[in-house]
C-alpha cells in the first residue's frame, strides 16, 4: 500500500491492521483481546479520523473522550496500546511527528478500592475458618493461594505430580484457561515457571488431600470454572470470619505483602511470585517498601544515637 494511499486510511483501519502484524501470535491471548478492544472505542471514537489527521489535538481530544468513560490508569494502559502503532506510524513515514507526545492524561474518579490484602492476623482468622475437613473444594484452594501467591489460573493448573513433599516444594510451570474452554496453557512468562518452597503444615494437609488422586489431572477443575464463583465462596469466608472482603487475587498480594513485612527480600518475593521483572514487585508493592523504609530510617537512627 502506498504512503499516499495510507495518509487517506482510516486510523483505527492502519491501528487493527497493525494489531494483526505486530501482536498478533506475539502475545498472550487476554492480552490481545485488550488491544482489539482499544480497537473497538477507537471505530467509536474516532470513525472518521484519517491517518493524515491524526495530530496532537486530534490525539488528546481522543484521550479526553475516553477519559469521560474510563479511570485515569484505563486510559493510560489504552494510551500505551496506541501509542506503540503510532511510533511505528513515526517511523515509517505515514504521521509527520509524533501526535502522543506531551499528551495529557484525564479520567474518571476511581471508585472506592476494595481492601487488596489482610494483615497477618486478619489471613489467620481466615485460614481458621475455611473449610477443609472434606474433599477437595474451594476452601482448599483458597488455602493455596494464601500460602503460595499463585496466580488463579497457576492454582486451577496444579496436579499431583507437582507437589515434591519430600522436599517441601510446589513446581509452577503452566495455567488453566479458565476463561476460554478450559486446559492447560503456559504460565504468564518464562519467569512465571519457578518451584517455590512450602512449610510443613500445607505439606501435611496436601500430602493426603492428593492421595489416590489422577497425578496428572487438575486437582481444582473438573468442570467449567469462574473466578467469580470462588471469590463469592471467600466473600462468605472473609463474612463468617468477620475481616474484610478481599478477592483471590487479594490473597497473593496479601502472602506477598506478609513476606515483604516479614523482611523477606524484594527479589525474593518477585521470585516466589514469578514476577517477570523485580520492577514490576515494587511497582506493585510500592506503598509497603516505602513503610518499610521509614521504619529502617528509625532503626538507622536508634543505631546513630547510640553511637
Amino acid at each position: 500500500m502506498a504512503k499516499k494511499e495510507i495518509s487517506e486510511e482510516l486510523f483505527s483501519d492502519y491501528f487493527e491492521r497493525w494489531i494483526r502484524v505486530y501482536k498478533e501470535g506475539a502475545i498472550r491471548k487476554v492480552t490481545m483481546n485488550k488491544y482489539l478492544l482499544a480497537h473497538t472505542w477507537l471505530k467509536k471514537l474516532i470513525p472518521d479520523l484519517k491517518m493524515c489527521d491524526m495530530d496532537r489535538t486530534a490525539y488528546q481530544r481522543l484521550l479526553n473522550d475516553y477519559a469521560k468513560f474510563h479511570e485515569r490508569q484505563t486510559t493510560m494502559d489504552f494510551h500505551h496500546q496506541l501509542k506503540g502503532a503510532i511510533l511505528d506510524a513515526v517511523d515509517e513515514g505515514l504521521i509527520p511527528r509524533d501526535p502522543t507526545r506531551k499528551a495529557i492524561i484525564k479520567g474518571k474518579e476511581p471508585r472506592e478500592k476494595k481492601p487488596k490484602y489482610l494483615s497477618q492476623f486478619e489471613l489467620h482468622t481466615l485460614l481458621a475458618n475455611l473449610d477443609l475437613k472434606g474433599d477437595v473444594n474451594w476452601d482448599w484452594l483458597i488455602l493455596l493461594v494464601a500460602k503460595t501467591g499463585m496466580r488463579f489460573s497457576e492454582a486451577l493448573a496444579i496436579t499431583p505430580r507437582d507437589f515434591d513433599f519430600s522436599h517441601q516444594a510446589l513446581s509452577i510451570g503452566k495455567t488453566w484457561d479458565y476463561k476460554g474452554k478450559g486446559g492447560f496453557l503456559p504460565t504468564k512468562n518464562k519467569t512465571s515457571v519457578r518451584k517455590i518452597q512450602i512449610d510443613w503444615q500445607t505439606v501435611v494437609q496436601f500430602s493426603e488431600l492428593v492421595k489416590n488422586k489422577p497425578e496428572d489431572e487438575p486437582l481444582f477443575v473438573g468442570c467449567k470454572v469462574y473466578n467469580s464463583t470462588v471469590n463469592d465462596v471467600l466473600r462468605r469466608r472473609c463474612k463468617l470470619a468477620r475481616i474484610p472482603t478481599i478477592s483471590i487475587h487479594g490473597l497473593r498480594h496479601t502472602h506477598a505483602s506478609l513476606l515483604l513485612f516479614a523482611g523477606v527480600s524484594i527479589a525474593s518475593v518477585a521470585r516466589r511470585l514469578g514476577h517477570a521483572s523485580i520492577n514490576t514487585t515494587q511497582k506493585t508493592y510500592l506503598h509497603i517498601i516505602q513503610e518499610l523504609e521509614n521504619k529502617d530510617i528509625d532503626l538507622v537512627m536508634r543505631a546513630l544515637s547510640s553511637l
